[in-house]
């Protein structure tokens, strides 16, 4: 598995984002929860176009990016997971939560720290809420996060497959819990016991603080309930509750995205 990954890296993360894309749009357009305040087309043309020029700038600055110092790292023995001699798929279940973990340290992170809010509040300056929220992130907020993913991988060495199966997953799961739908009660429940639903997700989005700063997680539901950042439902309920950031209402122009981490925060910081 690790070599065809590998070998077919490209065409498995473009074919996975493309068919799940179109999975969420077409779920949001049958059946959406909420109502769009927006433009539909101009918050898509920004979202998207905000990951266009992200993977851009990464792929420029780190032009092997997180799978390709996987690989070095396992040719030079490097890592914590390269001394690792037991089953191969609990090496590769151990790193997929072990970057989880980081990813959710790194999102806590990027919400206490006021310069990396700075950078962050694009994501939750989005005044609506579908699938294009999950891939809304400032440039400069992609090239920290890869930085911080470089160093995780440096340290525990997991396999270039499991690198790549995290990204895939990472990715699907935050079109998934960014989407502008609602699953049977029931069904919703169960999935929050291990992974983020998007009525779980959604809390985050408010523009409350204590709902802002909780529900971390993209992907695995389990470290928010471990260590008390959980809440399940807004006080305004996923109906009532407001989207986005106080500071920015409405969607500015891409430009304005660009440039929102040098503007100073009008009022107090919501995340």
């Amino acid at each position: 598995m690790d070599a065809f990954l590998r070998a077919h890296e490209p065409q498995v993360r473009l074919g996975i984002f493309l068919g799940l894309m179109l999975t969420m749009a077409a779920w949001e357009t049958a059946r959406p929860l909420r109502v769009m305040t927006q433009s539909r087309l101009r918050r898509w043309a920004h979202n998207l176009g905000l990951v266009l020029v992200g993977s851009v700038v990464v792929r420029l600055v780190f032009p092997f990016a997180a799978v390709g110092m996987a690989t070095l790292a396992a040719e030079r023995g490097w890592g914590l997971l390269n001394l690792w001699s037991g089953p191969s798929w609990l090496e590769l279940v151990l790193a997929v939560a072990a970057l989880d973990f980081v990813i959710w340290a790194q999102h806590v992170m990027f919400h206490f720290v006021p310069a990396l809010w700075r950078l962050h509040r694009v994501h939750h300056a989005d005044p609506d809420y579908d699938f294009t929220t999950g891939v809304r992130f400032h440039p400069l907020e992609l090239l920290l996060s890869m930085g911080i993913k470089f160093a995780a991988v440096l340290v525990l060495g997991p396999s270039p497959a499991a690198v790549i199966i995290f990204e895939v997953v990472l990715n699907g799961m935050a079109m998934f819990n960014h989407g502008n739908v609602a699953l049977p009660a029931r069904l919703d429940w169960l999935l929050r016991w291990v992974v983020v639903t998007p009525a779980m997700h959604r809390v985050h989005h408010s523009v409350v603080p204590d709902e802002t700063n909780s529900n971390f997680g993209f992907n695995l539901s389990w470290w928010d309930r471990l260590l008390g950042t959980a809440r399940w439902e807004p006080r305004a309920g996923q109906l009532g509750m407001t989207i986005g950031v106080e500071e920015v209402r409405g969607e500015p122009s891409f430009p304005g995205l660009l440039l929102l981490p040098f503007r100073r925060p009008s009022g107090p910081r919501g995340g």
